[in-house]
């Protein structure tokens, strides 16, 4: 039991004092609730940080953050509707939000996936805290009624608004084909799949595509150390169009074997879509390949020495038709960033492989 699984036990232990609080009928009872609810749910912050700060990011806690999060606040909502201080109707759109993003990431896990937290995710949970705090303050602070209503506004709109970003950015995991290998759950941790894993079914689809096509493929990678690479080469016959890769782990490495400019290091930094764009670009001209593919980013537990976050990461993909970087920013930790990445580049690599298979783009 380490501190952040500890700190995310006491959020669920506090839920029935919390509960008692709300009903409890002394002076300054919802005072002292409302302060504990405050307190317990900054730990929600504290236990993520302290993991991928400590390199301690475990499975059970990334079993028991999200459900501690939804049974601290679905929780007092539900003895909140019982004071009659919100409406029932609430805590069911909430409740059903939570319910459909967990059935997803069970569908995920079963897959192998961990779903990393969106950014909408976590506004969403600041305004349900804030709605919450302010539901049960004004009770004793009747002139807090205008401000709870907009808040628990404000906390619908964007529980309704982050359960469609996440069903829009894990969209391919409910869709075939598009799915992980359900056995790389099981790759040793902070490493590649092992020799017996599967092949994972985006790595299959980019192969096929790439095969029949007669297009080639080589990649450059920094944060994701090879795994890409490895993940491509898992396919039987992939030297058909697999021609190689770079792992440019360093920025002198970037420059000499990738020719990325040292002026553009030193502007954007070695974690930046320019970069990226520059490394996918190198190894097109390296190898001679149709498509590459450029990964860089912060892997993490611990961030560069700029100010950019753990999990922020740049793919880019080099063609026939151009060069294109995206951003993600993966919430997961070390292995889980890495796998994410690489996932990313394989589905960015089969768009690009299938608009030169349409004939949009001459692929020579």
């Amino acid at each position: 039991m380490n501190l952040p699984n500890a700190l995310t036990i006491s959020r669920l232990v506090a839920i029935p004092p919390l509960m008692f609080l709300v009903l409890a009928r002394f002076d300054y009872h919802d005072q002292i609730a409302a302060a504990v609810f405050v307190v317990f749910s900054l730990t929600d912050t504290m236990d993520g940080q302290l993991a991928r700060r400590r390199g301690s990011v475990s499975d059970l806690g990334k079993f028991l953050d999200p459900l501690a999060d939804k049974l601290f606040v679905l929780s007092v909502l539900i003895v909140l509707v019982q004071e009659e201080l919100v409406a029932a109707w609430v805590v069911v759109v909430i409740f059903s939000r939570e319910l459909l993003i967990t059935l997803l990431r069970t569908v995920a896990a079963s897959q192998g996936r961990v779903l990393a937290a969106a950014p909408l995710g976590k506004t969403k949970t600041v305004t349900q805290v804030v709605a919450v705090t302010l539901l049960i303050l004004q009770r004793p602070y009747p002139e807090l009624g205008l401000p709870a209503a907009l808040a628990v506004g404000f906390a619908v709109v964007f529980t309704l608004s982050s359960g469609v970003d996440y069903l829009w950015r894990w969209r391919h995991v409910l869709l075939p084909g598009g799915t992980t290998a359900s056995a790389a759950a099981a790759a040793p941790s902070g490493g590649a799949p092992g020799a017996e894993s599967p092949v994972d079914p985006r790595a299959a689809a980019l192969g096929k595509l790439l095969e029949d096509g007669r297009l080639t493929l080589s990649v450059a990678e920094s944060c994701t150390g090879g795994l890409l690479a490895v993940m491509i080469t898992d396919q039987p016959g992939s030297s058909a169009y697999f021609l190689g890769g770079v792992v440019a782990y360093s920025d002198e490495a970037k420059r000499t074997q990738l020719g990325v400019p040292s002026d553009l290091l030193e502007r954007h930094g070695a974690v930046s879509g320019p970069v990226a764009v520059a490394m996918a670009e190198g190894a097109r001209a390296r190898f001679g390949s149709t498509l590459a593919a450029g990964v860089t980013g912060i892997a993490g537990p611990d961030s560069d020495d700029s100010s950019k976050p753990v999990g922020l990461t740049y793919v880019a993909v080099a063609s026939p038709a151009g060069s294109t970087s995206h951003q993600f920013n993966f919430r997961g930790d070390r292995w889980t960033n890495r796998r994410q990445a690489a996932g990313e580049a394989l589905q960015l690599l089969i768009a690009a492989a299938r608009e030169l298979a349409s004939g949009q783009v001459k692929s020579a």
